[in-house]
């Protein structure tokens, strides 16, 4: 099925206040990491809308994509211990348009949960947090992670949060693998699984893009190996890598569209090369944001987690008709995006395929957009009828 529209509808719940919380664990007995290592403490920085229901049956799980953030819905002027990363450009819930009374995922029905990652940088444990054993961030002493580690740890929250099965996990980009993670080795907990532009491997593009944005910060001279917290961060790497990954997510008419309000400037750092066009100048104000909001360690980590992604080792090894044939009491609605150049949509496909040869119930529905990628953040009218109706069942 395709959907097609070019208005946003949605009402604006911007101005509502909300506050992230805080759950620690590990302090005693430490998490232990898929590689061997151990960390503890740990904390999970986390939001939640709308009100659990008595019989705890109402809960959805929303993972962010890369480098999002626990802050989902409404508006959320600080979070402490993250300082002067929380800008302007976080304070407004990265999926506003899709949570609160009558949306998508409707508070007045629904509990919804998102929780910043573990290894991110906006107030869970991560490399730029402090070291209880040095009292100096973790730095390059933080250990590598896999996805199923950060979902794991989300399960831990909902432990703690007397939550035993989700009515849905929700995700999108990265968000939608970690939701897959989580579905594939925890079946029992979750009902609906709902990723959207999402895949179940790494494609050789992805991977050579990714590699691309590492080697970007690791080779910045202030890098220093990822201790850099003393000193200058690594913002010439960052900034390099968030240019390589940006065009991935928006569609090039899209990119011409927005930089035609962009003004071109002399930009510093360039000799023989002059930047001429608005289009790099609006790339270059992109890469320039980032930096201000994210942190070089915590991209690493998570890209990092990302290029070693394998379903099937995480849960032990077993295949993927195996492992998605454990889901048959589960209900999966994929969304694919036409214009997608991040997770082309050749990649949902064969998540169905995988689904149908396994049993499980799936459909899947192509939005048309030409926003790309970020259509999923910026135009929740082509997602949310179908929302709404898979989470109603």
């Amino acid at each position: 099925m395709k959907i097609t529209s070019q208005h946003d509808s949605s009402a604006d719940t911007s101005n509502t206040l909300t506050e992230t919380r805080f759950f620690t664990f590990a302090q005693e007995t430490p998490l232990l990491l898929r590689n061997g290592e151990r960390l503890g403490p740990v904390t999970l920085a986390y939001e939640t809308y709308g009100e659990l229901s008595p019989a705890r049956d109402n809960a959805i799980l929303l993972f962010h994509a890369l480098s999002g953030s626990q802050h989902a819905a409404g508006y959320c002027p600080q979070v402490p211990g993250v300082g002067r990363r929380w800008t302007s450009e976080c304070q407004v819930g990265w999926w506003d348009g899709f949570i609160g009374p009558g949306k998508a995922l409707d508070t007045q029905r629904f509990y919804v949960i998102c929780a910043n990652y573990l290894g991110g940088c906006y107030g869970s444990t991560g490399p730029s947090s402090i070291n209880p054993a040095t009292g100096r961030p973790y730095g390059s002493g933080f250990p590598r992670l896999t996805l199923a580690d950060i979902v794991d740890t989300q399960v831990r929250l909902l432990d703690h949060l007397g939550i035993d099965c989700l009515q849905a996990v929700v995700g999108a980009s990265l968000g939608g693998i970690m939701g897959l993670s989580l579905a594939t080795r925890y079946p029992e907990r979750v009902r609906i699984v709902i990723p959207i532009a999402a895949a179940i491997e790494v494609t050789p593009l992805q991977r050579l893009h990714n590699l691309e944005q590492v080697l970007a910060i690791q080779q910045d001279p202030d890098y220093r190996d990822g201790d850099y917290y003393d000193g200058p961060a690594p913002d010439q790497g960052l900034m390099l890598a968030r240019i390589i990954s940006h065009k991935t997510f928006v569609s090039l008419h899209a990119l011409e569209e927005r930089a035609r309000m962009e003004i071109v400037r002399a930009e510093k750092g360039f000799s023989a090369y002059k930047v001429t066009s608005a289009l790099e100048s609006y790339m270059l104000h992109q890469g320039r944001k980032f930096v201000q909001r994210f942190d070089a360690n915590t991209y690493l980590r998570i890209v990092d987690a990302w290029q070693r992604l394998s379903l099937s080792e995480d849960a032990g090894g077993i295949n993927l008709d195996e492992l998605f044939a454990r889901c048959r009491d589960q209900k999966y609605l994929i969304f694919s995006i036409d214009s997608d150049v991040c997770f082309y949509p050749d990649e949902q496909e064969e998540l169905v395929r995988v689904l149908k040869e396994a049993g499980v119930r799936s459909m899947r529905l192509t939005v048309h957009s030409e926003k790309g990628h970020d259509a999923f953040l910026v135009e929740p009218e082509l997602f949310t009828p179908h929302l709404v109706h898979t989470l109603s069942g």
